[in-house]
C-alpha cells in the first residue's frame, strides 16, 4: 500500500513491479503512452533511419493493443495501491506518467522542500547518541529510521 511516510521505499517497489509486468510498462510510466509506429514506405530510406508513422487503430496487431493498453494497466495498478486521500489528489492525471510525476511532486516536494528534508534529517543524526538502557539492536532500529 502507499504511504506518503514510506514513499521512497514504496517508489522502488513499484518501478521493479511494474517493469516485471512488461519490458514497456517502465517507458510507460516515465515517457508517457506508447505510440504504434509503422515504417513509411512512401519515403525512401535515406541515411539507414526509416521514418514511421503511426499506425491506425484498425491496422493494430494483438501485440500492438497490448502495447497501447500499458498505460491503462499501470494506472490500474497504481489505483489499487492509493487511498482516498491520495487517489482524490492525481484522478484527474490522464497518464500514468502525469501520475507518477505528481505523487512525486507531493511526497517528495520541490527542491526547497527536500533542501529542508536534508538538514532537518542531517540535524536528527548529529543528536543521536545510544541510550544507556537501549540495545544495540533497538539503536540500530532508530537509526535507520532517521531519514522517515
Amino acid at each position: 500500500m502507499f504511504s506518503e511516510e514510506d514513499f521512497d521505499d514504496w517508489k522502488i517497489r513499484m518501478k521493479a513491479y511494474l517493469a516485471a509486468q512488461d519490458n514497456d510498462m517502465w517507458f510507460v510510466i516515465t515517457d508517457g503512452p506508447l505510440k504504434i509506429l509503422k515504417p513509411n514506405t512512401a519515403i525512401a530510406v535515406t541515411d539507414g533511419a526509416r521514418q514511421m508513422l503511426e499506425k491506425q487503430r484498425s491496422e493494430w496487431t494483438s501485440d500492438d493493443k497490448k502495447k497501447a493498453n500499458l498505460d491503462n494497466v499501470a494506472k490500474d495498478i497504481l489505483y489499487k495501491t492509493l487511498d482516498k486521500n491520495t487517489f482524490s489528489k492525481i484522478k484527474m492525471c490522464p497518464t500514468v506518467k502525469e501520475i507518477w510525476e505528481k505523487l512525486i511532486q507531493i511526497c517528495e516536494g520541490n527542491e526547497q522542500t527536500k533542501e529542508n528534508k536534508l538538514y532537518v534529517a542531517m540535524q536528527r543524526f548529529e543528536n543521536l547518541k545510544m541510550k544507556a538502557e537501549e540495545t544495540l539492536s533497538e539503536f540500530d532500529e532508530r537509526f535507520s529510521s532517521l531519514g522517515k
